[in-house]
């Protein structure tokens, strides 16, 4: 579960690999998703246990973008409409996909952009602790010096 680095600083790459990762994941567990012998609460543990964990691997180190965190989303919201299935229409008496908001209600815990953010943040604190021999604290704290080109 190595990470893809790139020499302009990008994530793009490492964020696919981690959502194709964790759709490989989704299709391993797509049938228990769908099934109806298993609570939706077992269905989101199943999620957050085995999907976001592969998904948000080394996150910390992740400078989002909005198309990063449109991606991350989408592809949440796919395993989410999965585990919570179709919806009937009181008015036309059919079924439709759920729209985010309504995910949003029925998922209660944080959505993923938050989950990454704030394991950034403390991912820094961890950095802030350490020793000023290691080079990522002085990556950190460190002032470049000079100036930069054009």
């Amino acid at each position: 579960m190595g990470t893809n680095l790139t020499n302009q600083n990008s994530i793009q790459e490492e964020s696919k690999s981690r959502l194709k990762s964790g759709n490989a994941c989704y299709h391993s567990v797509q049938t228990l998703l769908s099934s109806s012998l298993l609570s939706k609460n077992l269905k989101i543990e199943i999620y957050r246990t085995i999907i976001l964990l592969v998904v948000l691997y080394g996150c910390e180190t992740w400078s989002l973008t909005l198309r990063e965190e449109c991606r991350v989303r989408v592809s949440e919201s796919r395993v989410l409409r999965r585990i919570f299935g179709p919806k009937r229409d009181k008015i036309t008496r059919e079924w439709r996909r759920l729209h985010n908001e309504e995910l949003n209600d029925l998922y209660s815990p944080p959505n993923i952009v938050w989950v990454i953010k704030s394991r950034r943040i403390r991912w820094v604190g961890y950095v802030a602790h350490m020793g000023e021999r290691r080079g990522i604290y002085r990556v950190l704290v460190g002032k470049p010096e000079g100036k930069r080109p054009l």
